[in-house]
């Protein structure tokens, strides 16, 4: 392009030595045609003398004196050829083609630095010109194009230019055919190495090639992460300066830095050494020294000369903490402070218990993290010194609860220690025994007067309401409470003891108690112990014809009639009588108990006297026969027997029996008998004969069926 430049410049040049000549002539030429001698007005004549014009001879343009006619446009002077060009400058032939007037480019001053006006020209028409002859074409390093220079180039502005529509472009333009840092810009030398076309990650519409899209997907990247993450790749951050050097350890393979790094493309946190490498030994080479960012030797004793074999105590790549020297080898004689004292190690805490105790004593070298421990209270003297480490706020020290009875507010155990009452050994605080163990009559209330510790405390009852203090006042024994009771001794027969024996305040009448209105102390001794014993004599109240109010055996001290009492009630003169109707002989005996001294019977003997049951004088075993008689079985003991004073005085009733089956005489008379009485007995045979007799009163015998005697008074 520069060789055609020269080309188009080189008649330029000519052209304007030209004009310099001919001025400078002019100037030594004392005719002009502005002399002056003539003083022409030129500008009259319309066409006005400007530039190399004012200072020409006016036969160079006025031929043969001819003034009329002479033409006004530049193209008759000079156009190659004209009939008045001369010696003009004229328009060389690789003058750009144009049918413009010269004065539309060029001046009267001069003809370079002509400034052609675009306007009007097709943006397709550019090479008509721009073709290196006439006018500076494509240089020999232009991109290849077969488009138009208006494409890109401004007819303004030759540059710079503006760049191609990329619009078009796809993965199939090759686009580095343009960009190859001769006709475009290209790859600069820190991009990442690929062998991708610029569209896989550069938009074609993009400026300056940014944003990117390289998301990892573009090619294969699966172990290639160092190929382009070295640090000097544009885009390609490579390892910072404290990453582990895990290249120099021996025996690990780790293909790529996705090896570790396995979060994705988006960060390359977190990167797990550990997680992905199997590695027991040569930690120090990244945990010695805090250069890499990881855990590294702490600035301990312990660890003062340690410069490498970290494995010799970590045992495992999960965790540092579960790390420790070998503490098989140590004893009793091993001073295990010297290490354990928070420094070099974890030492007792603050909450230990105090003690000066060597560790071991309770600790096993090989335990982790110091538990279980032993402890046992035998390692060092421990009597009388509970409180030192049972406060609460010691490690297994475990404190008195919040509700612990204030013993230290009572004289008597101000100064005592926890094994004074808690003697259950170490295993248990339960039973701890306060009035086994100390003896105190008095501040029972420091303990006793709420529910706060835990013990029988004041009840809510109207005799406590307003009690403060002074339980032992009542309460003369630490033992047990329920032989507590106020002072008695002044209560009278004035005293309402129901105010407070009501089952509520204190105890009140059980419900078998007798029924009675009586105040409490009419019977039982206000100093008395349980209400026993009473003083009950039956004078205290009315009691005549009452007894059974009580005697029902329902209640206490009441005894009732006994089960073989007779059925008095049973017996129609004495089935509303009270105990006392036959028990006259007082109150401190029921015997003896008169019935037929005091009623008068004439029937139902039988009811009492019928069997044995109720202890009283019954029909013998040998009594006679009353159901042979007739209608015997109806019969009551009176028939017989007519008084209550004894049962000799007794009159047989035969009760109309008639013998021989209405009634049989022969089961009391004969012979073969054995019953009480003095009646005669006989064999019925005793007369003799071949008939054989049935019963001794029957036809042809005795009255009443037969002929002999008389009726129940006689036989002959």
């Amino acid at each position: 392009m520069n060789n055609n430049r020269d080309n188009l410049r080189r008649p330029l040049r000519q052209f304007a030595a030209m004009l310099l000549g001919l001025v400078l002539w002019l100037a030594s030429t004392p005719l002009l045609a502005q002399s002056p001698i003539r003083n022409f007005d030129h500008t009259k004549t319309g066409f006005q003398l400007s530039g190399v014009h004012s200072s020409q001879r006016c036969e160079s343009c006025h031929l043969n004196g001819v003034f009329k006619g002479t033409p006004r446009d530049c193209a008759s002077c000079h156009a190659p050829g004209a009939r008045l060009a001369g010696q003009n400058v004229v328009k060389p032939p690789q003058h750009l083609p144009t049918q413009l007037s010269c004065d539309s480019c060029h001046s009267t001053v001069t003809f370079s630095g002509a400034k052609f006006n675009h306007m009007g020209v097709a943006p397709t028409a550019c090479t008509r010109c721009h073709n290196g002859v006439t006018a500076p074409g494509k240089s020999a390093g232009h991109i290849a194009t077969a488009g138009n220079c208006g494409d890109c180039h401004r007819t303004t502005a030759w540059l710079p230019a503006a760049k191609p529509d990329h619009s078009a472009y796809t993965a199939a333009t090759n686009c580095a055919s343009c960009h190859n840092g001769t006709n475009a810009i290209s790859k600069p030398a820190n991009h990442m190495p690929t062998t991708l076309n610029c569209i896989a990650c550069h938009s074609p519409m993009g400026a300056t090639f940014t944003p990117h899209s390289w998301n990892h997907t573009q090619q294969p990247v699966t172990a290639q992460c160092a190929t382009c993450h070295t640090g000097s790749y544009l885009s390609g951050r490579g390892k910072p300066a404290n990453h582990i050097p895990y290249q120099v350890l021996s025996g690990v393979a780790i293909a790529n830095c996705d090896s570790c790094h396995k979060a994705g493309f988006s960060t390359w946190f977190p990167g797990t050494f550990h997680a992905n490498v199997s590695i027991s030994t040569q930690c120090a080479t990244c945990h010695l020294s805090g250069v890499y960012g990881v855990t590294s030797k702490p600035a301990t004793p312990i660890h003062a000369t340690v410069t490498g074999n970290c494995e010799n105590c970590h045992k495992t790549t999960s965790a540092w903490t579960a790390a420790r020297p070998d503490h098989s080898l140590y004893t009793a004689a091993t001073n295990c402070a010297s290490c354990h004292n928070n420094v070099a190690a974890t030492g007792k805490p603050a909450n230990h218990m105090p003690t000066t105790l060597n560790c071991i004593a309770c600790h096993s070298p090989m335990g982790a993290l110091f538990t279980p421990n032993s402890w046992n209270h035998t390692q060092q003297p421990v009597t009388a010194q509970c409180a030192t480490c049972h406060t609460g706020s010691y490690l297994s020290g475990m404190g008195k609860p919040a509700n612990h009875i204030p013993y230290q507010l009572v004289t008597a155990s101000a100064s005592a220690n926890c094994d004074s009452c808690h003697k259950a050994g170490f295993s248990t605080w339960f039973p701890g025994r306060f009035h086994a163990n100390v003896s105190t009559s008095t501040q029972c209330a420091t303990c006793h007067l709420s529910g706060v510790y835990g013990l029988t405390s004041k009840p809510a009852t109207a005799i406590h309401a307003t009690v403060t203090g002074n339980c032992e006042n009542c309460h003369k024994t630490t033992s047990a409470w329920t032989a507590a009771k106020p002072d008695h001794s002044l209560f009278t027969v004035a005293t309402n003891c129901s105010s407070c024996h009501n089952n509520v305040a204190a105890t009140g009448k059980p419900v078998n108690h007798m029924p009675t209105t009586l105040n409490c102390i009419a019977c039982h001794s206000p100093t008395g112990a349980l209400f026993t014993p009473n003083s009950w004599n039956h004078t205290q109240q009315p009691v005549t014809a009452q007894c059974a109010t009580c005697h029902t055996g329902g209640y206490l001290s009441g005894m009732g009639k006994p089960a073989n009492h007779i059925p008095y009630q049973a017996i129609g003169v004495s089935a509303a009588a009270n105990c006392d109707s036959c028990h006259k002989s007082g109150f401190s005996t029921w015997f003896p108990g008169r019935f037929h001294a005091n009623f008068t019977v004439t029937g139902q003997c039988s009811t009492c006297h019928g069997s044995a049951v109720y202890g009283l004088t019954t029909k013998p075993a040998n009594h006679i026969p009353v159901i042979a008689l007739l209608n015997g079985s109806t019969l009551e003991c009176n028939a017989c027997h007519t008084s209550t004073i004894t049962w000799t005085a007794q009159t047989m009733n035969h009760n109309n029996s008639m013998g021989n089956g209405a009634g049989w005489c022969k089961s009391c008379h004969d012979t073969s008998t054995s019953y009480l009485g003095n009646m005669m007995k006989m064999a019925l045979n005793h007369r003799g004969g071949t008939t054989i007799k049935t019963d001794c009163s029957q036809s042809s015998c005795h009255r009443p069926l037969g002929t002999f005697g008389a009726p129940y008074s006689k036989w002959n």
